[in-house]
Parts: structure tokens; C-alpha cells; sequence
């Protein structure tokens, strides 16, 4: 009898059985993220394609290499570990020296995913955390280098041959700033990180994941209306032109693949409706913050990080209240353990 109630495991109703495992999550989730792959490539050249090789690569080979130290079943075919090395490759440069992704993605394993536990137990998106570090050990390689081609990549879209163009990313904040038509943002040709400048890429990846019932819609939706809410209601403190041009905040930077990929990770987000709607708030709040406020020229990244590390309070804040019973009933009942 105690060996049984020591396995039972109360969690927020409703308590629904379905097929799918995480492996199965965690490859469809993969295969929603192509589409933005393939848009760098076009776009940034094939030198993308060797920095995501080495990001996904590492994080495999670290994940089994602890999970054999640790004496665990070796569970890269699961997936998981794809995922974090294609996302941080995704938020990485398009001409970011090799040894970078292959840091990031060793951090993203070794530090943010198994110091607390293996997956499920993390706190911080691993992709993440991998892309805050990387940008206090590598500045000068994160913050500089933007290209808008290398390679081929740009005789893709305009049947010419160069090595690289190089151009500001639509966030840069220099007086006058730099701007691009909506068209641009929306497909991707913009300066900027290897996957998250395709809109369109994102979306058909995004939309396929909410289909699938592998995303709730209220966090993208309400991250990104946050977003555009904020953009005309806060006093801008940046000299650019598209400061307080919502749609510009939305189609730029990493709003998108953060609003659909990273901000909707199962271990790191809020278990209810109610505190996934909550934490998809705050970031959007934080993201304008910081895009407005800072000198960082990009918010999403450390915006989710802080509503990672609010994420048990928002599950305290927004546990379900017991049926029969008032909110303070419930509030003390849980105080008491």
C-alpha cells in the first residue's frame, strides 16, 4: 500500500491519457523547425548548415556521454537533445566561428539541462540559457559579423554570386536606425540570426505545432499582442524610426521563434491555462522593456529566462482552486502543504 502511494502524483486536472510520448512531441517539434532551417540556408548560405551540424551534434554527444557517467538509459533518440542544439544554433549568428555552437550547445546539455536533473526537471529553456552565456563569453563574435548572405546563400534568392553582404539587423538601435519593409521581415531576407528572421518559416512551423495540440495558441497569441500593446502604449526611449512601429517589433528579432518554440516549452512554462496566459504577459512586457530601455538591441532571449525562473510562483499563483471551496480556503490548504 505505500509503495502505491508513494507512485501517485497529483497534478493539474484534467487527467487525460493520450498516445504521444515526449519522443513523439520532441520529433514533431523538430520537424516543425525545418522550415526555419531551410530559410537560413537560403538566405545566410551553407555555412548555416555547418553550425547547426555542430550545435545538434554536441548536444547529442553530451547528453550521452553524461547520461553513461550518470548511469541513466542513453535517451538521445528521444529527441530532446535535437531540439536544443537546432534552437541554439537557430538564435546564433549565420558566420559565428565553429567552437561556438559547440560551447553553447555543451552548456545548453551539461549546465542548464542535467546540473538540475536531465529533462523535465530544468528551469531554464536550455537553448536559452546556452544563447545568455554565449553572449558574455563570446561578445564579439554573437554581437558582430552580421551577414545577410555567405556563400551561395544570397545567389539563392537573387541569382548573383558574392561572398557576404554585410548589414545592420533590424533591431540595431544607432540613431535613425535601420529599416526594412515588412516584406523583408516577413521572409527573412534581413540580417540576423540563422532561424529566427524567416516569419514565414516560423509560422508554417509555429501553426503545424498548435495544430498538433503540441502548443497552446494563448502564447504566441498573447506574447505577441503584449508585444504590440506595449510598442504603442510605453514612451520610447531609442532614437530609431520604427520604435513605435508595432508590426516592425513584431515581424523583427527573435519574437516569433521565442513566441512559438521557446516561451511554449513544456518543462520550463506554467502548467495551467491561466499561469501560461500570465507568463506569456510578462514576457511580452519584459521584451518591450528591454527592446525600449537597454542597449541590448533584442529582448526575447532574456525575457523568457526571467518568466522561466517566475514559473513556480505563477504555477502557486494559478494552482486550480479546489471545487466547493473558496480562493482563501484553497490558498491556506496549499500553504499548509
Amino acid at each position: 500500500m505505500a509503495d502505491i502511494e508513494n507512485r501517485l502524483v497529483v497534478s493539474t486536472s484534467p487527467h487525460i491519457y493520450a498516445e504521444e510520448d515526449i519522443s513523439t512531441i520532441m520529433w514533431h517539434v523538430n520537424l516543425a523547425l525545418i522550415p526555419a532551417g531551410i530559410a537560413g540556408l537560403i538566405v545566410f548560405g551553407y555555412y548555416c548548415l555547418f553550425v547547426i551540424v555542430i550545435s545538434v551534434g554536441t548536444a547529442i554527444i553530451t547528453e550521452a556521454i553524461i547520461q553513461v557517467l550518470r548511469g541513466q538509459e542513453v535517451t538521445i533518440s528521444d529527441g530532446s537533445a535535437v531540439v536544443a542544439g537546432l534552437l541554439l544554433a537557430y538564435v546564433l549568428p549565420p558566420t559565428v566561428p565553429w567552437y561556438v555552437p559547440m560551447v553553447g550547445a555543451f552548456f545548453a546539455i551539461a549546465i542548464a539541462k542535467h546540473t538540475f536533473g536531465g529533462l523535465g526537471n530544468n528551469i531554464w529553456n536550455p537553448a536559452l540559457a546556452a544563447r545568455a552565456f554565449l553572449q558574455v563569453a563570446y561578445p564579439a563574435s554573437i554581437n558582430t559579423g552580421w551577414k545577410l548572405a555567405g556563400g551561395y546563400g544570397i545567389g539563392l534568392l537573387h541569382n548573383i554570386r558574392v561572398d557576404a553582404v554585410t548589414t545592420a539587423t533590424p533591431l540595431f538601435k544607432e540613431a535613425g536606425g535601420s529599416v526594412y519593409s515588412y516584406a523583408s521581415l516577413f521572409f527573412g531576407n534581413v540580417g540576423g540570426c540563422i532561424g529566427e528572421t524567416s516569419v514565414f518559416a516560423l509560422l508554417i512551423g509555429g501553426i503545424y505545432l498548435i495544430y498538433k495540440g503540441y502548443v497552446d495558441w494563448r502564447v504566441p497569441a498573447f506574447f505577441i499582442g503584449t508585444v504590440f500593446v506595449m510598442v504603442l502604449v510605453l514612451p520610447a526611449k531609442i532614437s530609431t524610426v520604427w520604435a513605435k512601429d508595432p508590426i516592425y517589433h513584431i515581424l523583427a528579432g527573435g519574437l516569433m521563434i521565442g513566441a512559438f518554440f521557446m516561451a511554449t516549452d513544456m518543462v520550463t512554462t506554467p502548467l495551467t491555462k491561466k499561469g501560461l496566459i500570465a507568463f506569456a504577459v510578462g514576457a511580452g512586457i519584459l521584451t518591450t522593456l528591454i527592446r525600449f530601455y537597454t542597449g541590448y538591441p533584442e529582448g526575447v532571449c532574456y525575457a523568457i529566462l526571467l518568466m522561466n525562473t517566475a514559473t513556480p510562483l505563477i504555477d502557486r499563483w494559478a494552482k486550480p482552486r479546489l471545487y466547493g471551496t473558496s480562493f482563501e480556503k484553497t490558498y491556506k490548504r496549499n500553504e499548509q502543504g
